[in-house]
């Protein structure tokens, strides 16, 4: 095929795709195609964001695995989907190794305490509700949910927004351990 007829075979098909692009959703009600939207949405949630930057990774104990299926339980209860569960759990590691912190003494961060490091005097709750796993992520959670966009952002900004972080980007080196776990506990 010389080069005039390989440009113009060309130019029609881009014609033709164009034309599909720009026509399609107009001619959508011309033609009833078979969609498993289901199967679609499926495939969509399927494909995690890539995680930014280098990631940490520590072994967790009884008591802190606890703690994450505590955290997928509250998600869960709360009606939302996976990635409100690693935004969830990734913020604790990051906060507190997955570790449901008392007061530390002069080692506290001000009058931080739980999973999430909340602070009674920013009105998260009573010491006894924040130290409760299941209170501590259901706050979070609420925090979450009035971040418009939080299911799209990055996840540290998402956590950020909620958390108001001295060290805002340091989220994300904990999303692909998140991720593996909610992988491994969210139906179990």
């Amino acid at each position: 095929m010389n080069t005039i007829m390989r440009k113009s075979v060309l130019s029609v098909a881009g014609l033709a795709f164009a034309g599909g692009v720009f026509a399609g959703p107009i001619a959508a009600h011309a033609a009833t195609p078979t969609v498993d939207a289901k199967a679609v949405a499926a495939a969509v949630q399927s494909v995690a964001p890539k995680p930014q930057g280098e990631q940490s990774h520590i072994s967790l104990n009884d008591e802190q695995t606890a703690n994450v299926k505590a955290i997928i339980a509250a998600t869960k209860k709360a009606g939302l989907p996976e990635r409100a569960a690693v935004i969830s759990i990734a913020t604790s590691l990051q906060e507190s190794k997955l570790e449901n912190l008392g007061h530390l003494g002069d080692m506290n961060d001000h009058d931080s305490l739980g999973l999430f490091q909340q602070r009674p005097s920013s009105g998260w709750g009573t010491p006894e509700q924040i130290t409760d796993p299941a209170y501590s992520t259901t706050a979070f959670l609420k925090g979450l949910k009035q971040v418009d966009g939080w299911q799209d952002m990055p996840l540290t900004d998402a956590a950020q927004t909620v958390q108001v972080s001295a060290y805002p980007d340091a989220y994300a080196q904990w999303e692909q351990q998140a991720t593996d776990l909610v992988g491994q506990y969210w139906n179990s």
